[in-house]
């Protein structure tokens, strides 16, 4: 799933590549994705891209004031292309969900595209972003500057469920998912079980100084990387997730799982809980 570091680095490139551009013409292929109807996506044509943003995990496109926003969910993804064909898309069962094409001689443009089976791509198309009822709900941003250490704690100071729950829930920090949780938490050398509200002032800046930390740095291993080398550069920066059963890169023990209805948690023991193996979430006991 992309996250705050993939998406922002989308946002980055798309304000360099889409600024000053003319919408030619909107295909919507997958109605399924589409949340809003009206203005209809036709009502981009004509309009002139002004730039491109981020809400979380959210993608804001600036089109004369109409915004274009996206939701990659889980399987989604933007890929630029430098010559669209002129032909509209035929509707099908393929993964493109929404092509935009661009007015001028090389044909430019995006595709919006989401594989497998479960759709939950979400395209907006709105006069305001806080009409997007995802953005309305979002917590505060872990790279803006009022995320201090204060602001982090007092989050904390009352919830009662596990750090790894609270990290990856948008309406308290926005940005982070099932990755990112997972590379925090093993930076800081904690269990993803551990209440958060039991966190001590050295624990909660520690760990506050993790999440900024692990996001600035993933962003800026993505800096300049064209759109399609972007999932590469995430896996490869990841040290736990997705790595079960491989070499912690830390401290040598082996990455354990914890697997739930529909996602999954890694984590090292030597490094998190103490050497202790958390079989699963019914079994396992809350680590302090």
């Amino acid at each position: 799933m992309p996250e705050l570091p993939e998406v922002e680095s989308l946002a980055r490139f798309l304000a360099e590549h889409l600024a000053g551009r003319t919408v030619e013409r909107v295909h919507p292929l997958a109605v399924s994705a589409l949340k809003t109807y009206d203005p209809p996506p036709d009502a981009l044509a004509g309009r002139v891209f002004a730039g491109a943003t981020r809400h979380g995990k959210f993608l804001d496109l600036d089109a004369d004031g109409l915004h274009l926003v996206i939701h990659l969910a889980r399987a989604g993804w933007l890929r630029w292309k430098e010559g669209l064909p002129e032909l509209p898309p035929k509707p099908g069962k393929g993964p493109l969900a929404l092509r935009v094409r661009l007015a001028g001689p090389d044909g430019a443009g995006f595709d919006v595209t989401e594989a497998g089976t479960r759709k939950r791509l979400a395209v907006y198309l709105v006069g305001d972003p806080q009409q997007v009822p995802g953005i309305q709900r979002l917590g505060p941003d872990p790279l803006a500057p009022d995320f201090t250490p204060g602001a982090f704690a007092a989050l904390l100071k009352d919830e009662r469920r596990q750090i790894k729950g609270v990290l990856r829930d948008q309406a308290v920090i926005a940005g982070i998912g099932n990755a990112y949780s997972d590379e925090i938490l093993h930076a800081a050398r904690m269990s993803p079980f551990k209440p958060a509200a039991n966190l001590s002032e050295e624990e909660a800046g520690l760990l506050h100084a993790t999440v900024v930390s692990t996001l600035v740095e993933a962003v800026e291993r993505a800096r300049g990387l064209p759109l399609k080398d972007l999932k590469a550069e995430k896996r490869s920066g990841l040290q736990v997730h997705g790595r079960t059963g491989e070499t912690c890169p830390v401290c040598g023990d082996t990455v354990r799982e914890v697997s739930f209805s529909d996602w999954s948690t890694q984590y090292c023991p030597t490094c998190q809980t103490g050497g202790r193996i958390l079989a699963d979430r019914r079994m396992s006991r809350l680590l302090k």
